[in-house]
């Protein structure tokens, strides 16, 4: 009892303590509540981008969001909105990020950056679906909405597709591959609340999409393998037979 007792209130001190680093990062020293300086925008944008290589995120977007307020159409108006976007990205204000992200598509269609843009939309929207802290502890998020996921996989196929020599591009494919699994698992993680609540045609249709739309994935073999046994429940011996020999097939390749 005392040794159960023991570990749980280490548990909770160091759950904690870890708050208590994450409060103490984000919080501003004196400089990051100072007014910004009447400077010209160059100047400010020196101070902005020292700051932002510094990792004082919470400053430099303070710095950055001056200079995109007090002159909207200035000359690097645009790298602002970047530096901006990728700044809140690393402060974890993904809401924020994706907004810039957002106007920035919105009112230049045709920039030369654009592929920059869309990779970070998939990175905000990536970060977006994560749970640090429990990710920190292991614990199994696969059940959780995909939503998240399917929008990051449409901005980094848009990338792809639209811009395949960008250099962007090899690391968006690789995010995609990873991004697919995690689509198909959370299909899988459905599937089997389903089959095990004996909801079998549910289950079933459940392994269907993953074959339907996700073939590429590494769960494959999982969603026929569902197939097969949720048709067998449902007395479905030729659907089932026909679930069992793509899978066999599959697994020869």
């Amino acid at each position: 009892m005392i040794n159960r007792i023991g570990k749980r209130a280490f548990a909770i001190v160091f759950t904690v303590s870890l708050l208590g680093l994450g409060a103490c990062s984000s919080a501003p020293d004196a400089e990051d509540i100072q007014r910004v300086p009447n400077k010209s925008a160059q100047a400010l944008y020196d101070d902005a981008k020292q700051t932002l290589d510094s990792g004082l995120y919470a400053r430099a977007i303070e710095l950055l969001s001056a200079i995109d307020s007090r002159y909207p159409f200035g000359p690097m108006s645009k790298q602002v909105q970047m530096d901006l976007v990728y700044a809140h990205y690393q402060a974890g204000n993904t809401e924020q990020a994706l907004a810039t992200i957002d106007r920035f598509i919105r009112l230049n269609p045709n920039h030369k950056d654009l592929d920059y843009m869309y990779y970070m939309r998939g990175l905000v929207n990536i970060k977006a679906d994560k749970n640090a802290f429990q990710e920190y502890f292991g614990v199994d998020r696969a059940d959780r909405d995909a939503n998240r996921t399917r929008v990051a996989f449409t901005d980094l196929s848009t990338l792809v597709n639209r811009f395949p020599d960008s250099g962007y591009a090899p690391e968006a494919k690789r995010r995609l591959v990873w991004l697919l699994n995690k689509m198909a698992r959370y299909e899988l993680k459905v599937a089997d609340y389903y089959y095990e609540r004996e909801a079998y045609l549910a289950a079933a249709n459940r392994g269907k999409y993953i074959v339907e739309h996700y073939s590429q994935s590494s769960y494959l073999n999982e969603a026929l393998e569902m197939m097969e046994k949720s048709y067998n429940k449902l007395g479905l011996p030729e659907l089932s037979k026909h679930a069992k020999l793509t899978r066999e097939l599959n697994e020869k390749k």
